[in-house]
């Protein structure tokens, strides 16, 4: 074992790999020199002097670049920290790319147009568009991926349960019967929102220069429209992608990173609604509504032998208000800039994917937890024979319906504080002064029928 820091290189290792694929290190390095390739792609094609047409070959060279070698981690690595053949350390990341890309063009047909590479640009140019394309990737080929297989899961068990009836407890107290289908559904169709909006959120970038104006490119070739050369950078980026990139059309040295706080904040509405869910579950399981399945050899407690934990529900829980915090943090932090540019946000910005890596591992417990529930139909329709005083609110109603005097009134003096049975509940209902039939309506009622449309609202198709 590997004396990591951090759960997510350890404990949870297996969970974030998918993550780590796309947001790790050498994602974003890979990130970094694909945009400084296809900007010198693009140099190329705006015919300006000095710069000669890339050859099929060139081009070809310079979109393979951006795949790299653990060789070339290690000389990235080299430039920035200790220094690589004749060149120092830069103690820049983006600048040990741009020696990094020198060295491998060097020797081949592009040691013409090295002067080139990283053109007019401000390190924060290629961070701004490396990050965003980071945080595409892990939204769109992770997060979402994960957020609606639990979606599907919470569907099958609302139709599953769509009319297993449940005593509802508003305030901790019975309130009126209702389906565990239709309680889960209210999740799922939470859940769904955000999913839906979480699709749409698109990434600002910038590729401006150094405060944002294009000030060098405009010196070097002022007849140039760089705000459209620009844009044909974000177009090849978009090609293929779901949650899109786009160009701020105003900004600083840094993107205003509006989007991502809209982003972090959705993220975290979507971890509150997961929340929820992992605290009803746990209420359920602890008063036997909802069981589990046992692993054989599994321990659910170093003393208790009898114990099974609802540990999958208590490890998201854990693990979404840790991300959460992370998400806030972000939300309130990288928006801000002292005047045109500070670097305050630089150590900040390099910790995203650790929200969204403690996120994905909350989003596995809860399939994990999913996968190993039952509900206890039996046990819940005994719980809610106990309580044949959540019928009140419906006999009330049907009593205002037929003009009865002071129904709430009536009902709130027979039932309030008291222990109701059933037998207590039919006589009050024969001694009330109304007809024969209204009586029979009211017999009628029991805490299984009593659910209103709570089936067909689990059932349902919602847009």
């Amino acid at each position: 074992m590997e004396n990591t820091l951090c759960p997510l290189d350890d404990r949870y290792k297996e969970q974030v790999a998918p993550l780590q694929k796309v947001m790790g290190a050498q994602s974003f390095s890979s990130a970094r020199v694909r945009t400084e390739c296809l900007w010198l792609i693009l140099l190329c094609g705006l015919k300006l002097p000095h710069v000669k047409p890339l050859t099929a070959q060139e081009k070809k060279l310079l979109e393979k670049l951006p795949v790299l070698s653990e060789e070339d981690i290690s000389v990235l690595h080299a430039l920035e920290h200790t220094g690589y053949k004749n060149i120092p350390a830069t103690r820049h990341d983006v600048k040990a790319v741009e020696y990094f890309l020198k060295l491998r063009l060097e020797k081949t047909s592009l040691k013409d147009r090295l002067s080139f590479l990283h053109f007019a640009l401000t390190s924060e140019d290629i961070n701004s568009i490396s990050y965003a394309v980071l945080l595409s990737d892990g939204i769109e080929k992770v997060i979402l991926p994960a957020l609606e297989n639990i979606r599907k899961e919470l569907l099958k068990l609302a139709k599953k349960e769509a009319r297993s009836v449940l005593l509802a407890r508003t305030h901790g107290q019975a309130a009126v019967p209702t389906t565990f289908g239709k309680e889960i559904r209210v999740f799922e169709y939470r859940l769904s929102r955000q999913i839906v909006q979480l699709k749409k959120q698109q990434i600002s970038c910038k590729f401006s220069g150094a405060v944002g104006n294009f000030n060098a490119h405009t010196a070097a070739f002022p007849h140039v429209n760089w705000r459209r050369a620009a844009g044909e950078l974000i177009a090849l980026l978009n090609k293929g992608r779901k949650n899109k990139l786009f160009l701020s059309k105003l900004s600083t040295q840094i993107d205003n990173r509006d989007t991502y706080a809209e982003l972090f904040d959705n993220l975290r509405r979507t971890h509150v609604i997961l929340l929820d869910f992992c605290r009803d579950m746990w209420q359920y399981i602890s008063a036997g509504l909802v069981t589990q399945k046992t692993c054989a050899g599994e321990v659910g407690s170093s003393t208790m032998p009898q114990k099974v934990n609802p540990i999958d529900f208590e490890n998201a829980e854990g693990n979404l208000q840790l991300a959460d915090k992370l998400l806030t943090f972000f939300s309130e932090k990288l928006p801000l800039s002292r005047l045109q540019r500070d670097l305050s946000d630089s150590t900040v910005l390099r910790n995203m994917g650790m929200a969204l890596g403690y996120g994905l591992v909350a989003y596995t417990s809860v399939l994990k937890g999913l996968s190993k529930i039952s509900f206890n139909r039996a046990f819940a329709r005994e719980e809610l024979k106990k309580h044949p005083e959540v019928l009140a609110e419906g006999i009330q109603t049907i009593l205002r319906a037929e003009g009865f005097a002071r129904p709430y009134e009536t009902l709130r003096d027979f039932t309030r504080g008291k222990q109701i049975t059933q037998e207590l509940l039919t006589d009050f209902i024969n001694g009330l002064a109304v007809s024969t039939s209204v009586k029979e309506r009211l017999l009628a009622l029991t805490v299984e029928n009593y659910t209103g449309i709570a089936g067909k609202l689990a059932e349902e198709q919602y847009d």
